[in-house]
């Protein structure tokens, strides 16, 4: 007979170490749990003293309402809160915390001191407690209102759990992170961070656009807020709002990837995925994109409950929340120009304004054509067309969209550019466009342009590469995907499931050249896949395709193929270096990229051009000194 070991419940100082080991990973996680009550609380100022990394001593104190005394002890025990009351509030939580197991989890495996005074108090009320025998003993103190919660030698009781600390300084750095990634949440709460006794972080409250860009410049630099672009999105009960940065603003790993759910700080994988989407057309191998945003939905359509730490949340609706995410950055980055990469920083511009698309934004509106002759003036001169865009070597001038100065204002400006070096103040005041007029051809690579800001240089061959990009994705969007049958259709064995879900999208996969036929419970055949693809592995990309739909509800593995493809054709096609450009043409391509969308990257996404402003330039020189 089998040895079975008799069951019994676990006592509550073991059953709170063990809920310490979901909780409370290093003194960071300690640093978010408080953080987040104090923030319930209603804090408006949070001080945070920390000693050795967090290991020794955290202490933080906030002006919140407080708890009042007979509520003491009970704040200390497991599943103790006074965020949700019936199952009904769980199904909707507005605040963030709400387990409570966070206080009672803490003080299993550290010395903690929690003292507290509500608004109506005479005195404020402390209350301690140790990992030994968690115990809590009440007794008077001086507090003003609010609480302050010190919590001493982590892991003190469970040697297994601290030798798995790192040093000091990267201890401290986790829990840096957390209060950064807090104070960007709250904008209308102070932070302040001391640790060994130095202030780290000084955050005042931020209540107009120049404090929250101070702020923002404090938690991801400068750098950051030089290069990051608004974003104020609102769709069918979805709101967006934030920053996010330019594709040239890139990093070597995502440390600087801030996102929060109706407030919360979450590091979800469908967001991932929906942002690495949106940047995967402009952002170079390897590079991650800055972005501080901010969704906010209906709580009830989002469930916070699925981790203990609270960091991962699931949407109802994870198709309708991830399309939402990548149609409005993946329309903020194309709507990026040249002129709005040369706009100086400003604070005042800092916040998020609304972004227009569609039809309001003249996206389908009529589109014009740049006439290239040896006798016309060297600036475009649009004419209307009923043909379609031309894709040869020695064509830039079709455009997607519309310039936003008239030729007109360009022509004069290019007269007066021209004008002898006397009269370049005058020329100064006219109407320069973002990138100015060309001045000359570097070694057959480069060319050299002139504008208000200074010295324009840009790469012929990845500008041009990405304008007739532009294009192609244009024709194939109005013209769609054509399907090709295969001589032989190809099985596919399935599971039920993908099987299921090919059922289901079979409409989808129409629309984009493919056609399925179901031959069984868990086997399908390819009979037909878009004629673009025809290189491809067909059974690789409907598995890999199904795999995005059967998790993301969407799936652009399809259009990501295709797009290769087109920047293949584009890059074979794009002006060659050592070619020699004229003026005329050199001036066209320049117009071009003003009004392409995504014009500041190649399809590899590296750079197409760069400023040198006056400033740099005289540097060099040593100009001023």
């Amino acid at each position: 007979m089998t040895d079975v070991r008799a069951i019994h419940l676990l006592s509550p100082r073991l059953a709170n170490q063990i809920a310490a080991g979901e909780v409370v990973e290093r003194p960071s996680s300690v640093a978010k749990e408080l953080l987040e009550n104090c923030l319930d609380a209603g804090a408006t100022r949070i001080d945070i003293d920390v000693e050795q990394g967090g290991v020794k001593r955290l202490q933080i104190r906030d002006d919140g309402h407080g708890i009042a005394a007979d509520q003491l002890p009970l704040a200390l025990a497991r599943h103790a809160t006074s965020k949700i009351t019936i199952l009904e509030d769980l199904e909707g939580v507005a605040s963030l915390g709400f387990r409570g197991e966070a206080l009672a989890s803490i003080s299993s495996v550290s010395r903690l001191t929690l003292t507290s005074r509500t608004v109506d108090a005479e005195q404020a009320w402390q209350v301690e407690a140790e990992g030994r025998d968690m115990q809590p003993r009440v007794q008077p103190a001086a507090h003003p209102v609010g609480t302050t919660v010190e919590v001493c030698d982590l892991f003190f009781n469970t040697p297994a759990r601290r030798k798995f600390l790192r040093t000091e300084k990267t201890e401290f750095d986790h829990l840096q992170d957390v209060i950064k990634r807090m104070a960007l949440a709250r904008f209308d709460v102070g932070f302040h961070l001391r640790h060994n006794g130095k202030t780290i972080l000084a955050l005042h409250p931020a209540l107009d656009d120049i404090s929250r860009a101070r702020r923002i410049g404090a938690v991801c630099g400068d750098a950051f807020l030089e290069q990051a672009m608004p974003i104020n999105v609102e769709r069918n009960g979805l709101h967006l709002w934030g920053w996010v940065g330019l594709p040239t603003f890139s990093r070597s790993k995502a440390d600087m990837q801030h996102f929060y759910v109706n407030g919360r700080v979450v590091s979800d994988r469908l967001v991932a995925h929906a942002v690495r989407q949106a940047y995967r057309d402009v952002m170079y191998g390897g590079r991650h994109p800055a972005f501080v945003l901010f969704l906010e939905l209906d709580p009830a359509t989002v469930d916070v409950n699925v981790h203990p730490t609270k960091h991962e949340v699931r949407f109802r609706e994870n198709r309708s929340v991830h399309d939402f995410l990548y149609s409005s950055l993946h329309r903020a980055i194309a709507d990026v120009r040249p002129d709005d990469k040369l706009e100086p920083a400003n604070a005042l511009h800092l916040q998020p304004q609304p972004v227009v698309t569609g039809l309001d934004a003249g996206e389908f509106g009529p589109q014009g054509h740049i006439a290239l002759s040896n006798t016309a003036p060297p600036q475009p001169v649009l004419q209307p067309h009923t043909q379609p865009a031309s894709f040869n070597k020695s064509s830039f001038g079709q455009a997607p969209r519309q310039p936003t100065q008239t030729p007109a204002n360009y022509q004069a400006a290019y007269q007066a550019f021209a004008k002898p070096l006397d009269n370049l103040a005058e020329s100064a005041q006219e109407e320069i466009p973002p990138l100015g007029f060309a001045i000359a051809q570097l070694k057959g690579i480069y060319i050299l342009a002139e504008n208000q800001q200074g010295l324009v240089l840009v790469d012929m061959h990845a500008a041009h590469e990405r304008v007739m990009y532009e294009r192609l994705k244009l024709a194939m969007a109005n013209e769609g995907l054509r399907g090709q049958p295969l001589l032989v259709p190809e099985t596919l064995s399935l599971s039920a499931r993908e099987v299921d879900c090919a059922e289901q999208y079979a409409q989808w996969f129409t629309q984009f050249g493919f056609e399925l036929q179901g031959l069984g419970p868990e086997s399908i055949a390819i009979r037909q896949i878009p004629a673009l693809l025809k290189q491809a592995d067909a059974a690789e990309l409907v598995r890999d395709v199904l795999t995005d739909l059967m998790d993301y509800g969407s799936s652009d593995r399809i259009q990501a193929h295709t797009n290769e493809l087109l920047a293949t054709m584009s890059c074979h096609g794009a002006v060659r270096a050592n070619r020699r450009l004229t003026l005329i043409e050199m001036n066209a391509l320049l117009r071009d990229m003003e009004v392409t969308e995504r014009s500041g990257q190649c399809n590899h996404g590296r750079p197409t051009w760069t400023q040198l402003g006056m400033d740099e330039l005289d540097k060099l020189f040593l100009r001023g000194r």
